[in-house]
């Protein structure tokens, strides 16, 4: 691996982490900021622009997001990735276990998500994009 490989790897996974610490700190506006201007959010059968980013997290459950390094691959000015993850809720200490499918773009502010969705692993084996947490927009109603 070259030189400015490995410094957009490390930079890529230092985004990655950012939205996890962020995540984890409640800090809605932080991690809406690691999103491109036209970026996306997959989750809940949804796909959520950076403006409903605060909104959502503010109305999510907090926790602990617990994130492995990315896997990477880099093609100039974008790059894809895939990101395993445990998330732990701060009331009851719930597990939920998923990946990140991700795609990054080198911004003036450097890497930033164009795209990041959740697939939830489930106990039966299975796996989904799970279901949405936002009583004030969605119906919780199964």
């Amino acid at each position: 691996m070259e030189l400015d490989q490995l410094s957009d790897h490390l930079a890529i996974q230092r985004l990655t982490t950012s939205y996890a610490t962020h995540l984890s700190r409640g800090e809605a506006d932080a991690v809406a900021a690691l999103f491109t201007e036209d970026g996306r959010y997959h989750a809940f059968g949804e796909a959520y622009t950076r403006e409903d980013l605060p909104h959502l997290i503010r109305s999510a459950p907090q926790g602990q997001l617990i994130v492995n390094p990315p896997l990477l691959e880099v093609d100039g000015d974008v790059a894809t990735g895939s990101q395993h993850y445990v998330f732990i809720a701060q009331q009851n200490h719930d597990m939920r276990l998923a990946w990140y499918t991700d795609e990054y773009r080198r911004t003036s502010e450097g890497w930033r998500f164009v795209s990041r969705s959740t697939t939830f692993l489930r106990r039966s084996g299975g796996y989904d994009a799970g279901r949405e947490h936002d009583p004030v927009r969605y119906s919780t109603a199964d």
